[in-house]
């Protein structure tokens, strides 16, 4: 009978395996995919759909003219064809096409650029927020001159003095975003640097950098989460205004805002549908990723959730 207890006992105080550890993660992020908003989601995931598969979903090569020199209208309108649904540009190139491998390069350029631009970020916010003192005063006073730019000026002028290209904007985004990350993160970790377990890792010995790494990091990574969601859209924003202006992503690669920039001699004419597309596919993008970053910061805010 002792011997059951015992048995009993070690059962029930016994730490969860690595598989129950793992099946409690999967069974909390499948329900928080569950309560996530379905429409942006969907949104989101159709983008990243296309963007992947764009080469075996676009009927025709996006840099090149399936068509004479000459733009031409939707297969709904007269004179158009189903081979181009929604006609060509002045190129003669296929504007589905370009639509879905521009969904590529602008989903990437916008994800990639934030993701650098948070890792950078949020770096220097916990470097910033922890080490206190001179570490502090500078990093806080460049993030302060970066913040009194307006981006999108910055950006142009960032993107003048650099060689154009892909990595190019990537990193333009990077330099231009950051500061976000770096000013939030600041604050939380100001915070978190007073609690009992940073203080009691300090009093074992741990280093600096373990404490920001190990037992910082954890603790803000909700917020970074919450950031990145709201700061992908306006870099999507960013990106087509830069290629829409003459100095992002150089043709003929497809991007969403080269594709504006190229119909702008169209909108005084009849084919208005060639900015009509485009746009419709950076506001949609867009909307959705600013609803999912909304709803990401009401469901990780305890205060919030709890309203």
């Amino acid at each position: 009978m002792a011997s059951d207890q015992i048995s009993d006992q070690v059962l029930v105080t016994s730490p969860p395996t690595g598989v129950e550890q793992v099946s409690a993660v999967a069974h909390r992020s499948l329900g928080i995919l569950k309560e996530a908003p379905k429409l942006p989601v969907g949104i989101i995931l159709f983008v990243a759909v296309v963007a992947i598969f764009a080469p075996l979903l676009a009927p025709h090569d996006s840099e090149t003219s399936v068509k004479p020199i000459k733009v031409f209208a939707p297969a709904i309108y007269a004179g158009g064809t189903w081979d181009t649904p929604l006609g060509t540009d002045f190129q003669g190139r296929d504007i589905l096409s370009r639509l879905i491998y521009g969904a590529r390069t602008s989903l990437l350029i916008g994800l990639l650029g934030t993701v650098f631009a948070g890792i950078m970020g949020v770096t220097l916010g916990i470097v910033s927020g922890y080490m206190g003192g001179l570490w502090d005063q500078v990093i806080m006073r460049i993030t302060d001159a970066k913040l009194a730019l307006p981006s999108l000026v910055f950006g142009i002028f960032l993107a003048a003095v650099l060689s154009p290209g892909l990595w190019t904007i990537i990193l333009i985004l990077m330099i231009v975003f950051w500061t976000r990350y770096a000013r939030v993160i600041r604050g939380e970790v100001l915070s978190l640097r007073e609690r009992d377990f940073v203080k009691l890792a300090e009093v074992t010995g741990a280093g600096k950098i373990r404490v920001m790494f190990r037992h910082i990091l954890p603790n803000i990574m909700n917020t970074a989460m919450v950031l990145f969601s709201l700061t992908v859209g306006v870099a999507i924003i960013l990106e087509a205004s830069l290629s829409f202006l003459g100095v992002g992503v150089p043709p003929p690669t497809p991007t969403w805002g080269n594709m504006l920039a190229d119909a702008r001699p169209t909108l005084i004419s009849e084919r208005w549908t060639l900015t009509v597309a485009p746009g419709i596919c950076i506001m949609l993008l867009v909307l959705a990723a600013n609803l999912l970053g909304d709803w990401m910061r009401v469901r990780l805010d305890p205060q919030l959730r709890n309203r």
